[in-house]
């Protein structure tokens, strides 16, 4: 009996390391469609605190972090959050790291809160900052890298409705800078980033002050970041950064919470009622949840019927030590052949649920 007391405080207490939404978060957007669900998410995630532009680097260090380390988007550098900061110039990759403003801050005028909104600026490389310049986020054929840490590459556009200068990110992080502009796009739904000379914003944003919304996404970045939206989808290393950066901003990423909101404003439910209980019929139980084989020896898999989102999970032991993490998707095979014999709990996150299952391993 004291056994299955300290099992169920454990279990009890890996669920609430992960954190989430906040009840009722999203109540006010409930059963809205069109203009009037963008207007409630605005209303919802607007206001939020300002941590300043050197704050960032505070935040960085929870929401940014690899194993003790910066998280780098733009490289495979390693970087101290501490001691790696950019200060003069940029002699070469990998000498530094700064603060990457996905939408540049020529197409907004630097202006305030934009400037220092976490949710769209990113630690990274400070050279392969200063090379993505302020071009916008595309899709190229070939392209320019720095050498072979850089994450991304500069070429010329061959996603359809640009064909100028574009950089492409990495696709494992695609996805991620897609929600990040459906982000800025509903939070600053009134503010201009056509404000650049290059007229670069233009390529990603309309303004138009006498309509509504004001702002919007363009032809042209609205199929390119619906495309990454639904190739790479939501990443436990988002979650984790939605929740870091509510702590500091109190605000949060809709589209990281709910992704399917995207489809609702503008994808294929466009014009749709999107209600907070519809957007959990992909939140499964236990009883969803299948693991097989049982026992398992090199790999295990799970099957979770009706979701088909990627999830992440852990592995501990009974002594409550995590030995294995990652993510995976229904039906794909999980390695656990550096597993010793014996008894470890399966913790599997969907969305905002925890479902953890005992496993057996046999050598």
């Amino acid at each position: 009996m004291k056994r299955f007391n300290i099992l169920l405080v454990y279990v009890c207490l890996s669920v609430l390391a992960w954190t989430g939404e906040p009840t009722d978060y999203y109540l006010n957007a409930d059963n809205k469609a069109g203009n009037m669900l963008r207007a409630a998410l605005t209303a919802i995630i607007e206001n939020h605190t300002d941590v300043g532009y050197g704050g960032l680097y505070d935040v960085y260090v929870t929401a940014d972090n690899l194993d003790g380390k910066v998280w780098d988007m733009y490289s495979t550098c390693i970087f101290n959050h501490k001691t790696d900061k950019c200060g003069g110039s940029i002699p070469s990759i990998c000498a530094c790291y700064n603060r990457e403003h996905s939408i540049p801050q020529s197409w907004f005028g630097s202006k305030t809160p934009m400037k220092s909104d976490a949710f769209h600026i990113y630690p990274t490389d400070g050279k392969v900052n200063a090379h993505r310049e302020n071009f916008p986020y595309g899709e190229c054929s070939g392209g320019a890298k720095l050498d072979d840490k850089e994450r991304g590459r500069l070429g010329v556009s061959t996603f359809a409705g640009y064909n100028g200068t574009v950089f492409e990110p990495d696709d494992e992080y695609k996805g991620d800078f897609a929600r990040t502009y459906f982000y800025m796009a509903i939070r600053y739904s009134g503010i201009s980033f056509n404000q650049d000379k290059q007229n670069y914003g233009k390529v990603c944003f309309t303004y138009d002050a006498s309509a509504t919304p004001k702002t919007d996404l363009t032809a042209y970045s609205m199929s390119l970041f619906l495309k990454w939206h639904r190739n790479d989808p939501v990443s436990a290393k988002e979650t984790t950064r939605n929740d870091a950066v509510y702590t500091y901003q109190h605000n949060r990423n809709p589209f990281i919470d709910h992704p399917e909101l995207a489809e609702y404003i503008w994808g294929n439910k466009k014009g749709e009622v999107w209600t907070v209980a519809a957007s959990g019929t992909d939140m499964p139980n236990a009883d969803d949840c299948t693991v097989y084989p049982i026992p398992a020896k090199d790999c295990i898999m799970v099957n979770i019927a009706g979701y088909s989102s990627e999830f992440d999970y852990e592995i501990h032991n009974l002594s409550a030590m995590s030995v294995a993490s990652g993510s995976a998707s229904s039906g794909n095979p999980i390695d656990v052949s550096v597993l010793t014999e014996g008894f470890y709990l399966l913790l599997i996150k969907t969305n905002n649920c925890l479902i953890v299952k005992k496993i057996a391993i046999v050598k």
